[in-house]
């Protein structure tokens, strides 16, 4: 019997988080303030969130790291990233006193459930690093529209560091697409 065995020799136990060498603020809020929930419900679970952006790098990873494994590296040190500001986001939306889930809660008092179909999927690696740097600079400028209408300095600190690692992996991404 003549077998063609497939694996996936891409190992990731050395990956770490990419991100800036920089400690987050302490995670805190000035008062509980569901309106500023809701604003950062969002972020967490919207079109434009950090939901979207782990899942659709995850994606990503797995379609490069048979053949292009250092480039699925990075994707997924720039996942776990998003994972922690995804556990940020989460700990303010609870001290905020809001509900941690995975629906966006809109200004016009709807809400949407997260759902893949915000993600951009694509098998070409070039296309790929373009819809992820779209998506940061789209999560940046969403956070600053955000902190204008959040009138409380610690969440906004957790906001401003998130932005710094969200311009972080533009830089990256532009660095690899150029490559």
């Amino acid at each position: 019997m003549n077998e063609n065995i497939l694996t996936n020799s891409c190992s990731f136990k050395d990956v770490t988080p990419i991100m800036m060498a920089l400690p987050y603020p302490e995670t805190r809020v000035q008062e509980k303030n569901t309106a500023y929930a809701d604003l950062l419900s969002n972020d967490y679970a919207g079109s434009v969130s950090e939901m979207s952006a782990i899942t659709q790098y995850i994606n990503n990873e797995n379609r490069l790291s048979c053949d292009r494994c250092p480039l699925a590296k990075t994707i997924i040190g720039i996942a776990m990233a998003e994972m922690i500001h995804l556990q940020k986001l989460g700990e303010l939306i609870f001290l905020l006193g809001g509900d941690i889930d995975f629906i966006a809660k809109q200004s016009n008092g709807r809400y949407k459930m997260w759902t893949p179909q915000y993600l951009k999927i694509s098998d070409n690696a070039g296309e790929m690093l373009q819809a992820d740097i779209e998506s940061e600079k789209a999560a940046i400028d969403q956070y600053k529209r955000h902190m204008k209408m959040i009138n409380d300095k610690y969440v906004n600190a957790v906001l401003a560091r998130i932005i710094q690692d969200e311009e972080y992996h533009i830089m990256i991404l532009k660095a690899l697409l150029n490559n």
